[in-house]
């Protein structure tokens, strides 16, 4: 691969996952304070994710595999992106807030695979590849992050203020460079012919459900789904919980996980080597109950260096659970249906799961809403704490061990 294309996709990526990490994490944060959304209408506006990764299938399978260039799709995708994000930026109340982060995550969610197509068609070598690649859309979301809160936007102050809002104008405009940039990426052709018949079962990864006969597998696919209701938590309540505590440059300290994840996905490897896939599966989900517990007795205070370590479990969380979770299903899946089987996981997880995650997260932080404002976060993040003890429970005891490839070559 030349070092010219390699530039152009690590670029692409920075921008892919800075335009995610600039507004997703602090959102929660701005609909409380400034547009005076519940949690449950949080809920709402975070599930739109969830909405987005259910319909992406049907774009990228229906349009982008059949009909046009992947990287001409992701350009139109983002410079639409753009422009709702801008809508989103003048917003002043949720009901009109709503329309426009739903049609955002739908014209988003898909790029997620796009560019990972566009990626994939120019690498010999994907394994060794990739990796290097993918790393800069990791960097972009930290990047994201530390601007935030190098411009003190979410300071407490700040927010107060209304700053918050600069993030949408700030994606905003990274949309549209990203969109006009992908124009400029090397050509990726539609991977299947105008003329084949594409059912509605490729489309979402049907064909991989025959996998659900196999117990582990159905175990496995159970235990995702479940998972992915503590995951919610985070995702939509990291932002609120550091601000309500007083937390300066909360977006920031937020980033610490997404430093963690690049640590622990370089770890995985030799973990998963030497203590296998169940164990490290269990690892996983032990780290999300313990984060939640530290989450739920940390501060801003003395104690927020228990804080600092909930959020440093990320990638213990994430990478344990999920990037093992689609190895042991690219090695279930056989070559016929892997594609279609890291579809389905991904449509029953931040689909479905995640789907459920937010309400229930919503739901959740409103009962726990206190007479004078703010939150009772202790009972709030007690909730996935055992929760997340609960689906390791099921996992351990139905889940028989079996020894798992990790192929990194």
């Amino acid at each position: 691969m030349k070092k010219s294309i390699q530039f152009q996709l690590s670029f692409m990526m920075f921008l892919e996952f800075f335009i995610w990490g600039g507004w997703f994490v602090t959102m929660g944060s701005f609909l409380g304070n400034n547009l005076g959304a519940s949690g449950a209408e949080t809920g709402m506006a975070y599930s739109t994710q969830s909405w987005g990764a259910i319909i992406a299938p049907f774009i990228i399978g229906l349009i982008a595999d059949r009909f046009f260039n992947a990287e001409k799709i992701l350009g139109v995708l983002h410079l639409v992106g753009a422009g709702l994000m801008y809508m989103m930026y003048q917003t002043t109340d949720f009901a009109g807030f709503y329309p426009y982060v739903l049609g955002y995550m739908i014209a988003y969610m898909p790029t997620l695979a796009l560019v990972n197509s566009v990626a994939f068609n120019q690498m010999n070598d994907p394994a060794k590849q990739f990796p290097f690649v993918r790393v800069f859309g990791t960097v972009g979301w930290i990047l994201a992050g530390l601007f935030i809160s190098f411009m003190a936007w979410d300071s407490i102050e700040n927010i107060g203020k209304g700053m918050l809002s600069n993030t949408f104008l700030m994606v905003a405009i990274a949309s549209a460079i990203l969109g006009i940039f992908s124009f400029t990426l090397p050509k990726t052709p539609p991977s299947v012919g105008k003329d084949e018949k594409v059912g509605i079962s490729d489309i979402l990864g049907l064909d991989a459900l025959r996998l659900l006969k196999d117990r582990n597998f159905l175990v496995f696919f159970l235990s995702s789904v479940l998972i992915c209701i503590p995951l919610a938590f985070y995702y939509q309540n990291i932002s609120p919980f550091l601000t309500e505590n007083k937390v300066e440059n909360s977006t920031a300290w937020a980033s610490i996980g997404q430093f963690s994840e690049v640590l622990f996905m370089l770890l995985l490897p030799f973990f998963f080597k030497k203590y296998g896939f169940k164990k490290t599966i269990l690892f996983g989900m032990l780290a999300w109950s313990i984060r939640y517990l530290l989450f739920a007795f940390g501060d801003g205070g003395d104690l927020f260096f228990m804080v600092v370590m909930g959020i440093a479990l990320h990638g213990i969380c994430y990478d344990f659970f999920f990037v093992s979770g689609q190895i042991y299903t690219d090695s279930k899946a056989g070559e016929k249906v892997k594609s279609a089987a890291q579809g389905l996981i991904t449509l029953a997880t931040y689909g479905v799961g995640m789907l459920i995650g937010f309400w229930v997260a919503g739901q959740i932080v409103d009962k726990n809403l206190l007479a004078e404002g703010g939150h009772s976060w202790q009972d709030i993040w007690i909730f996935p704490a055992i929760f997340a003890v609960a689906v390791l429970v099921i996992f351990a005891l139905l889940f028989k061990n079996e020894k798992i490839e990790y192929k990194d070559s």
